[in-house]
């Protein structure tokens, strides 16, 4: 939030509140996706950077892929204008959002190797980089969990040493999650982004 709009919710609470639940409720008819994509695009329109990553940040999270969100930004030329699309993907290029470059935007989701079953110990986790992609994959027993090793809150890259016992903890803003779950025990309020996996062969695989 801005300096700006932290001083108008502190000097008019009853004014900013009502604009806020307005916010909040708007789209709510829609599903998560489409409400991603159509606030990157309001971002775009406006031309703020910082809200532009924080909105694509989310419609990631959401399960918009990259090429998705190109579409979205192409179908709204009418809206937006060639300049104003151009600076965005500049922004987002610009970025450390490695699902914008060349190697994986135009990859559709499928199913890919993490390894074998023997590499993963019982009531562990480990990170792995599978395909370009960084995973966290804890295992109970015959079950496993796959997550991106990506934050939800900005898509902070988490390290293995954020990991430490049963918690993985993001080193930039301290949301923290248990790791057998998937889900956040502190400071935030979503989930790690989990990925389908399938055992075949004694081998792990995950669709993303």
């Amino acid at each position: 939030m801005s300096d700006a709009l932290t001083y108008l919710v502190k000097s008019r609470p009853e004014a900013m509140g009502h604009y806020f639940a307005f916010l909040k409720d708007a789209g709510t008819l829609l599903d998560p996706k489409s409400r991603a994509l159509i606030s990157v695009i309001t971002k775009v329109y406006a031309q703020t950077e910082r809200g532009l990553l924080q909105y694509t940040r989310r419609a990631l999270a959401a399960g918009c892929a990259p090429a998705e969100i190109l579409d979205a930004l192409l179908m709204a030329f009418p809206a937006l204008g060639l300049s104003k699309i151009v600076w965005a993907v500049d922004v987002l290029l610009a970025s450390e959002l490695e699902e914008f470059s060349l190697e994986n935007v135009g990859v559709r989701p499928d199913w890919h190797r993490v390894g074998a079953l023997a590499e993963f110990k019982d009531r562990e986790a480990k990170r792995v980089e599978c395909d370009g992609r960084g995973l966290f994959v804890h295992r109970t027993g015959a079950q496993f969990r796959v997550y991106d090793a990506h934050c939800p809150h900005e898509r902070t890259k988490i390290p293995l040493e954020a990991l430490s016992g049963g918690s993985l903890r993001c080193p930039k803003h301290g949301w923290t999650f248990d790791i057998a779950t998937g889900e956040c025990t502190a400071v935030g309020d979503r989930p790690l982004t989990r990925h389908e996996c399938k055992i075949e062969a004694e081998t792990l695989y995950a669709f993303f």
